[in-house]
């Protein structure tokens, strides 16, 4: 008769994440585990499966987010790396972004560290439902994207952009009614016109409905086959939640690193933004973020937004908002108005409370 062991001593045993431990079961890499309850039991004289990841560790060509997103963290994550808390990856092993957006800091953390458990949340239903697709059933997203791709590029002038009209009005019919069965074709369209709108912008109409045009891009990279294999694979085992921050409270403790990513505070009318959902982000909710923050049991914090003293020195508005945490502003490359020469360097805030 064979004698079992649980995920956790098997992650004790060969010296990774119970998360792995949990995804080799899940991929039936481990010869006669067995469900006890919701828990898998593994036979105590099994070995630890070969690593045949890919993805972690790859120095040249990490997994990176499989869209654009305004604000995302890529030009950013070099210093948001430095910033990371103490002791990620052994104390601290949960992560958890409840704004996440392209999720370019879960990729990196992903990347870098075995977490035992990992949450990430969003308001943009369909946004969530790209994670969830990439998690779950990558192939059959590779193939509609890589059609997409086939019939973007061989089209040229108004067919390419009756084209993309044709894919945004399919679009928003199913968002209307999102099922299982459209949750694939609902996210290979949300790539494509990420791929091929103008900037790359997630913007919808009261009604929630896309409304970017078209953008000029060339030859645009609509399927990226292999990177969303990478991230699928980075994906798995992660919780994907839909809805509200206040959402992840039940998961956080003093062992997460929790890192909040908002709509960052305009800096002057030309620079806001509409908007990612139906609703916009303005003060007030800031300051309703900011209570959800301090009310969380003890874990590692970090949050982004811009400095209002780029354009307002006497606007302390961040710094009244979370005294006595720590308020670092980083220099960043953004636009702080709509032309082109408001872009440069400006400060950004990263705010921690570690």
């Amino acid at each position: 008769m064979l004698a079992y062991m649980t995920a956790k001593d098997a992650a004790e045993k060969w010296n990774i994440s119970r998360r792995r431990v949990n995804t080799l079961c899940q991929e039936n890499r481990i010869p006669n585990v067995a469900m006890l309850g919701n828990m898998w039991i593994i036979p105590i004289e099994a070995v630890k499966p070969i690593d045949g990841r890919t993805t972690r560790y790859d120095k040249k060509n990490p997994a990176k987010p499989f869209i654009k997103w305004a604000g995302g963290k890529g030009q950013l994550l070099p210093t948001i790396r430095k910033m990371y808390p103490p002791k990620m990856g052994t104390e601290i092993h949960k992560y958890c972004e409840p704004m996440v957006g392209a999720g370019a800091v879960l990729f990196d953390v992903l990347n870098t560290y075995e977490m035992d458990e990992v949450y990430i949340c969003d308001t943009n239903t369909e946004l969530m439902n790209v994670f969830s697709v990439v998690r779950d059933n990558p192939l059959k997203m590779i193939k509609l994207l890589s059609e997409y791709e086939k019939k973007h590029l061989h089209l040229e002038g108004d067919s390419r952009k009756e084209f993309y009209y044709q894919q945004r009005e399919m679009f928003n019919t199913e968002i209307q009614k999102p099922t299982k069965r459209n949750s694939v074709l609902r996210a290979a369209l949300f790539i494509y016109l990420n791929k091929t709108c103008f900037n790359g912008l997630y913007r919808v109409n009261r009604k929630g409905l896309f409304n970017v045009p078209m953008g000029s891009y060339k030859n645009p990279t609509i399927c990226d086959a292999e990177n969303i294999k990478k991230t699928s694979e980075l994906l798995q085992g992660v919780t994907i939640l839909t809805g509200d921050y206040e959402c992840v409270k039940d998961y956080v403790d003093e062992n997460t690193f929790v890192y909040f990513d908002p709509p960052y505070r305009p800096l002057n009318k030309t620079s806001e933004f509409t908007s990612y959902t139906a609703d916009d982000f303005n003060d007030d909710d800031q300051i309703r973020l900011s209570e959800f923050i301090k009310s969380l049991n003890e874990p590692r914090i970090m949050l982004s937004n811009s400095d209002p003293h780029n354009v307002d020195e006497t606007d302390n508005f961040f710094d009244d908002l979370y005294e006595g945490m720590n308020i670092n502003r980083v220099s960043a490359i953004r636009a702080i108005n709509s032309k082109g020469k408001g872009r440069g360097k400006i400060n950004e805030l990263l705010i921690t409370n570690y």
